[in-house]
């Protein structure tokens, strides 16, 4: 679909929500799954629990050891006392350091089995919850962009929302499968083990609180940057994404004007960007790496020295040192887990922001019901969003039956006047009513049903004949659907591979433009609508096909209202009034005869196109 008078506009970007709304929209689409997202929790506890039984282990084998003399070493205070509490809780004591280490080893393997079963059911609990939540999200944008309007719709760039529902979709769901299950396991992970550091003895402990303002200066850091960058990051990719698409799409426009260089060049920018943005997430992220090592490094060489001091003076044992030590160096992992995974954390939300974006889009709410009557349009102007005006002060009325065709040079408006007309877009100013029923705030269904449309560029969908015509009336069955076929005398049909069951569009059998716009007249026969508006609905046929589609078109409208925006002269004559357009108003209206003797801008369109 084309709407002349706005061609030269620059595409609308599709918004942005805010986080509040994007995370508002996810929690709202995990309803029914949210007793796996606790049950998701419940293992990542359990499993950062069961990751303590290492180190613990570790820290006492050594005590034991150094209680049994293992190489030499002179038993502490502190060491006796944790060996004598160690034979006491029934362990296997100083005295049988091998069966210590046994003893220790199957501690370490039972934890390990424990927190590898936790992590197999929270990935396959996680999957459950995240799987419907994001087809849930993916249906909600497309449902959003189908009943947004086509005035909004048109305006933007085709490959943005195809990236959000595709791209910025598939973006959403490997962070909900792969990403946030280590979120989940690492945040565990560093308040366990934080915890488990602090018992081990509050001094370490006290030590080991040195790394939160380390953390907290890259995190400052990182944060005000990482936002904007990974926005910027997923908008590249929506361009680069339209770009691809217009290139693949419009091949046969530029073999034909051998223009596929320019073009070429115009997409290569676009991945460049697309590409340079992604080497500097990537550069980005490894600062922030860097500044992490640095804060490990310092923090853990200070629990070692506080750890030499406090066993020199007796206070603590070599074992709990070793378990301290292994604590914080347990929680490198995850903390650079969290780090490494917060661009993908971030990349995700920018995408769900996106998918939002378009779920937000505000679709009226209309109840009205039409009955059918006159439709009538008073002081009609519309300007587009950019600026650009279309209609000035229109006044149309058509009746029931009545034909009305609309002719004029290319943006004169007549293309803006249809969609008016077809409730596809609100005026700016005046109102539009069928029946006395204003069209912006009629039911969707029932507007369809009083009111059809067909566009210059008709779509074929990637499916059979059958279910191409049934999206005008999904009950039909192969008797009507053949009748509507025979109204518009689209009998080549069945001469098809397998007639109505052939297969059609991309990868199947490729209709020729004349043959799309008869699907199109007979989805409108299938509709049965009072009023039919066609915007140069037999624009695109060649010179042969041109003649059947106007038959096809006189047919269709055959005891219906119908408004017809004429690409040939030849379609208005039969019209009972004919409105000539120019810069968006209506500058003459009569029949033809009555033009053609005005000597106005009719006349003139009639000669050169008829002679004489």
């Amino acid at each position: 679909m084309t709407v002349q008078s706005v061609d030269t506009a620059q595409p609308l970007a599709l918004p942005l929500a805010r986080p509040r709304e994007s995370f508002r929209l996810l929690w709202r689409n995990t309803r029914g799954q949210r007793s796996f997202v606790w049950l998701v929790g419940i293992a990542g506890l359990l499993a950062a629990v069961a990751g303590l039984v290492a180190p613990w282990m570790i820290g006492w084998l050594v005590d034991v050891l150094l209680a049994a003399g293992v190489g030499g070493a002179e038993q502490t205070p502190a060491a006796a006392d944790a060996d004598a509490a160690a034979g006491t809780a029934g362990g296997p004591g100083a005295n049988a350091p091998a069966a210590a280490v046994w003893w220790a080893a199957a501690a370490v393997a039972g934890a390990g089995l424990i927190a590898a079963a936790c992590a197999w059911a929270g990935q396959a609990w996680l999957a459950r919850a995240a799987e419907p939540t994001v087809a849930g999200l993916r249906e909600a944008v497309m449902d959003r962009a189908l009943r947004i309007g086509s005035s909004r719709l048109d305006g933007t760039e085709t490959g943005d929302l195809v990236s959000r529902v595709a791209e910025d979709a598939r973006e959403v769901s490997q962070a909900a499968t792969t990403v946030v299950p280590l979120v989940v396991q690492s945040l565990f992970t560093v308040v366990v083990s934080a915890a488990g550091l602090a018992a081990v003895d509050w001094r370490l402990g006290l030590v080991g609180l040195l790394a939160i303002p380390m953390y907290w200066t890259t995190l400052r850091w990182y944060l005000p940057r990482s936002g904007p960058i990974y926005r910027e990051e997923r908008a590249a990719f929506g361009t680069r994404a339209s770009r691809l698409l217009g290139g693949i799409t419009g091949a046969r426009t530029l073999r034909a004007y051998d223009a596929q260089g320019p073009e070429l060049e115009r997409i290569h920018a676009a991945s460049a960007q697309a590409r340079d943005l992604s080497i500097g997430v990537f550069g980005f992220l490894t600062r922030a790496f860097s500044r992490n090592n640095r804060a490990e490094a310092v923090v853990l060489g200070a629990i070692l020295g506080a750890g030499f001091l406090l066993v020199s003076a007796g206070y603590i044992t070599a074992g709990a040192v070793t378990t301290a030590a292994l604590l914080f160096h347990r929680l490198f992992n995850p903390i650079g887990a969290l780090v490494g995974m917060f661009d993908q954390v971030q990349s995700a939300g920018a995408s769900l922001a996106r998918m939002a974006g378009v779920v937000s889009l505000p679709v009226p709410e209309r109840t009205a019901r039409l009955h059918g009557g006159t439709l009538e349009l008073a002081d009609v102007s519309h300007t587009y969003d950019d600026g650009t005006p279309a209609l000035h002060d229109v006044h149309l009325t058509i009746g029931p039956g009545e034909v009305v065709a609309v002719v004029g040079t290319t943006g004169a408006g007549k293309s803006t006047l249809a969609q008016i007309a077809a409730g596809l877009v609100a005026p700016t100013s005046g109102t539009a009513r069928l029946g006395g029923v204003e069209l912006v705030e009629a039911d969707p269904g029932s507007l369809r049903e009083h009111i059809t449309m067909v566009f210059q560029e008709v779509h074929g969908f990637a499916t059979t004949v059958a279910e191409n015509l049934r999206v005008a009336r999904p009950e039909a069955d192969r008797t009507t659907l053949e009748a509507a076929l025979e109204s518009v005398g689209a009998g080549w049909v069945a001469h098809l591979p397998q007639g109505l069951d052939t297969e059609v569009g991309e990868g199947g059998y490729r209709l020729d433009p004349m043959q799309l716009q008869m699907l199109a007249l007979a989805r409108v026969a299938l509709a049965d609508p009072q009023l039919v508006v066609l915007d140069e609905a037999t624009a695109e046929a060649s010179s042969a096909g041109a003649r059947r589609l106007d038959i096809a078109a006189v047919r269709v409208l055959e005891g219906r209202s119908g408004l017809v925006v004429a690409h040939r002269l030849s379609q208005a004559v039969a019209a009972d009034r004919i409105l000539v357009m120019s810069a968006g108003r209506i500058v003459e209206t009569g029949t033809h005869e009555e033009l053609r003797a005005a000597g106005g801008h009719y006349a003139e369109l009639s000669r050169a196109w008829f002679g004489g």
